[in-house]
């Protein structure tokens, strides 16, 4: 199956910036993540293919390549066919260097490194079905990468410098020629000495051991909102690892999980109950103790209530995530038959059933009958 076009895929014109190319990245990537999307199946491949779009595209060489060459020089393709992506971690964009200037390169040809931003973190927060209904301010801790705070994110001691890597003498890169049956070319490699950076941390800092981060433990308010449901997600912007050399920190998401209720069942902004009632409040009508979320309401029943009968409590249910109002909460009544009755009740019993054993009682037993007989052919 043939490819998108990446700027197609991200949404964006072939002129846009940096900015417009992060922007989208950042809505689409929320959009089609496969944690958000967990009965989606296709979310995880439009997911991917967005991540592929913005990796070539944020890329200034790879975005070159791609615009001259299409999907092919994005490859590492597209001279004549030869496949360059063996040619260094820069792949074609080494050649690119070699052929077009090296548009992205400092001083002794030191290729630039970027900001970074820091990785998104994840926290599994449960709550209970009275906070996930009128919302809450919860306090969680997550461990995440801060700056160091002896060195101040510097990975050496106080007044300590960094000196000059030897092995690529400050560049960041090492270069060997190759030569195959199409020329010579410049093979040019990240320093694995200093990792690209062009200096090494003479004096290591004791607590982050030069690294210049370290993971610590955070506490975090984080507002729950009126209305939310399980498996939704809150998204705390610059709450997760701090970036690299200047880059944004990643986000928090904070997954909610809200626990049972004992008397309660949520569906969409309603909720649904059921509640016990005797014989002789069905038949005679009574004023009931009805459990709401906000505790205990009188509720007056009319006489002759069947079992199954539902009521509706408007606007007691559960707020709306976006905007004012509730939903409504649907009381269903549950007639009891009495058990382990006494020989007296038995008696009182019979000579209620033979008291209500009317014309009314005979017609309805008579109508059911006929159907039954309708409906098995008997």
């Amino acid at each position: 199956m043939a490819k998108r076009d990446y700027y197609e895929v991200l949404g964006v014109d072939r002129d846009a910036t940096d900015e417009d190319l992060k922007k989208a990245y950042r809505l689409l990537a929320k959009k089609y993540h496969p944690d958000l999307n967990p009965d989606d199946p296709q979310a995880e491949e439009k997911f991917k293919e967005v991540n592929e779009a913005y990796e070539v595209l944020s890329d200034p060489q790879k975005r070159a390549a791609y615009d001259r060459f299409g999907h092919a020089g994005a490859n590492g393709q597209g001279f004549g066919g030869f496949d360059f992506e063996g040619f260094g971690d820069g792949g074609l964009g080494d050649i690119f260097d070699m052929f077009f200037g090296g548009g992205t390169t400092t001083g002794a040809g030191r290729r630039r490194r970027g900001p970074v931003r820091g990785a998104d973190l994840r926290y599994d927060l449960e709550i209970t079905f009275e906070e996930a209904a009128f919302g809450a301010e919860k306090e969680i801790q997550v461990v995440r990468l801060e700056n160091c705070p002896d060195c101040e994110g510097t990975g050496g001691k106080e007044g300590s410098e960094p000196v000059t890597c030897s092995q690529c003498n400050g560049t960041g890169q090492v270069s060997y020629t190759q030569t195959t049956a199409f020329g010579r070319f410049v093979n040019v490699k990240t320093c694995d000495r200093c990792g690209g950076e062009g200096t090494i941390i003479s004096d290591p800092c004791d607590k982050c051991r030069g690294r210049g981060k370290v993971r610590t433990r955070r506490k975090i308010s984080v507002k729950i909102p009126a209305g939310i449901n399980d498996g939704q997600a809150i998204t705390l912007r610059g709450e997760g690892d701090i970036g690299e050399r200047g880059g944004s920190p990643g986000d928090l998401y904070v997954y909610i999980s809200v626990k049972p209720h004992k008397l309660f069942k949520r569906d969409g902004y309603d909720i649904y109950c059921e509640v016990p009632i005797t014989f002789g409040q069905a038949a005679l009508g009574a004023e009931i103790d009805i459990p709401t979320l906000e505790g205990t309401d009188k509720f007056k029943i009319p006489e002759g209530t069947q079992t199954g009968a539902t009521f509706t409590l408007k606007n007691r249910g559960i707020s709306y995530l976006r905007g004012s109002g509730r939903g409504n909460q649907y009381v269903t009544v549950k007639v009891m038959v009495p058990k382990n009755l006494n020989d007296e009740q038995k008696d009182l019993l019979r000579k209620f059933e033979k008291l209500t054993s009317g014309k009314e009682y005979h017609e309805e037993r008579k109508t059911f009958f006929d159907k039954m007989k309708d409906a098995f052919g008997m």
